[in-house]
């Protein structure tokens, strides 16, 4: 390559640079990307499609402040401008407006300032009777209970969390971004005296296509499809799942799966997961999180007593993923059993004992509820009577007031009834609610720990809130107390024992302030690994979210690895092992990695800034939570959970200003003209160039 080509190649390289740089300088100055934004995405199952999409190019739509009625209306019928990008606070997402902007044409898009002003009438875009068509009451048992007939668990719920929107609807912090909205909006879009704004308006664009279309079966057929012909095979969809976690007071051999001889066990469960409109926004407290801390206090409370006074049976610790979504969880939990795939089968099951929501209690009545058609078989009726008196009388010894709805009343939603759906258990199911839920804001972004008023005073460091002891945390002990000393009895213990087993406040407001306010904090680092604290740390300076999500590359949901691990300290021992050891106990005699979890602990934070690490060695266990549906390649069953979430490609909100059509036509015709013209230059220049670019050379004088 010659001098002067190396040089066209030098300036070839920096126009190419320039114009790349110039063009992304030019982007930045026309739109303003919006950051903190959620989507509302596509979930699909065996028979709909529900959630919101945009279209491939993303939705773009002037953008108009829905405030009032008058707002509505011209949104609907009267602005000029349409489609429309719909600015709103949250308290006015409400399903009859969100209806009838799905049917019409003139809506774009949804951005949704979500406020932490929860509605006073309630809210809650869950269905009225959660996951109806996977529980046990159905036409083949208790047909006259199904469907909610009797009691109607959620009567605030809308559905609209079941809705299927052809438009991207997105949910925005509140925050710098959302004034910079408001003011492009007041600037250029604000209504002058009732007169239309003139261009250039303020404008919007949404990106949330999805790939996934009409239903699981659908889309998991098109995925299986693409893996066995195509080369660069593209998934259009993912089943939901991750993992469940459990734990129990005596170690079960892992590496034997099926029926334990002599062994009978009491298997104390609750949910780990929530949902609400958007994706991966899941606080969760009354409905998710009060349980988890229950069961987590429970089993700290207990440990200590049986391994001073084992009782005859065993206790399982089961904490369920999923549950929000036909119950994920327990049912490939019963299917396991049933395959003879867990560490025990339904033989092995005695009794079971259900944590629900218990964080509104607020001083009032406990209820424990029970399954009225299984009890109808006078062997379970026995035991369950059994229970009941039991739990009433352990919560009266501690002055608490517990009491059982009607008999005839149906369980409510809850992962027992998975159990029940392959056989008569005895069981109940703890709760604050006698029929109807208390929780107003169940499965939305209002259930948040100011609604179960774990509050603290204003001239609190971080530390302190840690530590502080709310109302909240009070009541969460006192129910966690009955629960340990109902779950001892249970399991056949000795009563001489009870008063030794008592739920620890301070531990209480710990488990409230990390699954509720800040996960970053000393006593959750304390407990984790070292690899959980570097890099890529699951603690950040909020709660963790309680959505299911996807199990891809096997990863963990944060919230499911919170509770292995917090659960392994509770229940564990801790051991002289290095840390060597402690990540392969095989070498080591004695232990063994069948019978228990291992785990490498940071350790709190001395004085200096330093850790101690040391080794818990723990029966704690985390199997998989994934619908048997997807192992049988049943995509459409009616037996098990389909759940499956579309992927996507890109998620992106941004504003600009855009010009009027009759300008952007002109630029057009301009631009178009310019071209013509451009050829024609061109056309007659190349063909005169003989002449244009002519020059005589005379002929060399050649000496030979």
């Amino acid at each position: 390559m010659g001098p002067e080509s190396f040089k066209w190649l030098q300036l070839l390289v920096f126009s190419f640079f320039y114009t790349y740089v110039n063009c992304s300088s030019v982007e930045k100055k026309i739109y303003i990307e919006l950051t903190n934004t959620v989507p509302c995405v596509r979930l699909l199952n065996a028979t709909h499609q529900i959630g919101c999409q945009s279209s491939i190019s993303g939705n773009t739509g002037v953008l108009h402040v829905l405030e009032t009625d008058a707002d509505l209306e011209w949104i609907l019928s009267t602005g000029p401008h349409p489609p429309y990008m719909v600015l709103m606070e949250s308290a006015l997402f409400t399903r009859p407006t969100m209806m009838k902007m799905k049917n019409t044409s003139r809506v774009a898009g949804v951005a949704v300032i979500h406020t932490s002003t929860a509605p006073d009438k309630g809210f809650s875009p869950h269905t009225s009777c959660p996951n109806q068509n996977m529980g046990v009451y159905r036409e083949q048992y208790g047909p006259e209970l199904a469907n909610c007939n009797q009691t109607v668990w959620n009567p605030l719920g809308n559905d609209l969390s079941y809705e299927d929107f052809t438009f991207p609807i997105f949910s925005l912090k509140d925050d710098n971004q959302t004034q910079i909205i408001h003011k492009c909006f007041e600037q250029h879009n604000a209504r002058v005296n009732g007169s239309a704004p003139q261009y250039p308006l303020c404008a919007m664009q949404l990106f949330s296509h999805m790939h996934a279309v009409t239903d699981t079966v659908t889309c998991m057929r098109r995925t299986d499809l693409q893996n066995s012909f195509s080369v660069n095979p593209e998934k259009l969809c993912d089943p939901l799942g991750d993992y469940n976690v459990w734990a129990s007071i005596r170690p079960l051999n892992d590496s034997q799966k099926g029926h334990k001889e002599n062994e009978s066990v009491v298997i104390a469960a609750t949910r780990l997961d929530g949902r609400s409109f958007f994706w991966d926004i899941a606080p969760s407290a009354e409905g998710t999180v009060s349980g988890i801390v229950t069961l987590l206090a429970a089993a700290q409370a207990l440990y200590p007593v049986t391994k001073e006074a084992q009782p005859p049976r065993n206790i399982i610790f089961t904490f369920f993923q999923g549950e929000a979504f036909d119950y994920i969880g327990s049912s490939r939990m019963v299917y396991d059993m049933e395959k003879e795939k867990f560490v025990i089968d339904l033989d092995n099951v005695h009794s079971m004992m259900e944590i629900g929501q218990v964080g509104l209690r607020s001083g009032q009545n406990l209820w424990v509820h029970t399954d009225p058609v299984s009890r109808k078989n006078t062997t379970v009726d026995d035991v369950v009577k059994t229970l009941v008196s039991s739990i009433t009388s352990v919560a009266s010894s501690l002055n608490l007031t517990l009491k059982e709805p009607d008999t005839s009343q149906a369980l409510p939603p809850s992962s027992f009834q998975r159990f029940l759906r392959s056989r008569p258990i005895p069981g109940l199911v703890l709760a604050d609610h006698q029929s109807s839920f208390n929780n107003r804001y169940y499965e939305s972004l209002y259930d948040t720990a100011a609604y179960m008023n774990v509050n603290y005073p204003p001239d609190l460091t971080p530390e302190q809130q840690l530590e502080y002891e709310t109302e909240a945390a009070k009541s969460l002990s006192e129910v966690a107390t009955v629960v340990a000393r109902s779950l001892y009895k249970q399991a056949g213990g000795d009563d001489r024992y009870l008063n030794n087993i008592t739920a620890d406040t301070k531990t209480v407001a710990k488990l409230l302030y990390g699954f509720l306010i800040m996960s970053n904090n000393s006593w959750f680092s304390s407990l984790l690994p070292p690899e959980a604290l570097g890099r890529g740390s699951i603690l950040e300076s909020s709660p963790p979210q309680y959505y299911v999500g996807l199990r891809l590359d096997n990863s963990v949901k944060t919230i499911t690895s919170f509770v292995q691990f917090i659960l392994a300290n509770m229940t564990g021992t801790v051991t002289n092992l290095n840390q060597s050891q402690c990540q392969n106990p095989k070498s080591v005699p004695g232990e063994s990695k069948d019978l228990y979890f291992y785990t490498w602990v940071s350790g709190p934070v001395s004085a200096n800034g330093t850790t101690e690490p040391y080794c818990v060695r723990a029966p704690v266990r985390r199997v998989k939570a994934l619908s048997p549906a997807f192992d049988l390649l049943d995509y459409g069953s009616t037996e098990y959970s389909t759940w499956t979430e579309s992927r996507w490609k890109t998620i992106r909100a941004r504003i600009f200003l855009v010009a009027s059509p009759e300008l952007e036509m002109m630029t057009l015709v301009v631009g178009v003209a310019v071209l013509l013209v451009s050829l024609l230059v061109t056309y007659f220049v190349s063909s005169k160039a003989e002449l244009l670019f002519s020059s005589t050379r005379e002929a060399p004088n050649t000496t030979y």
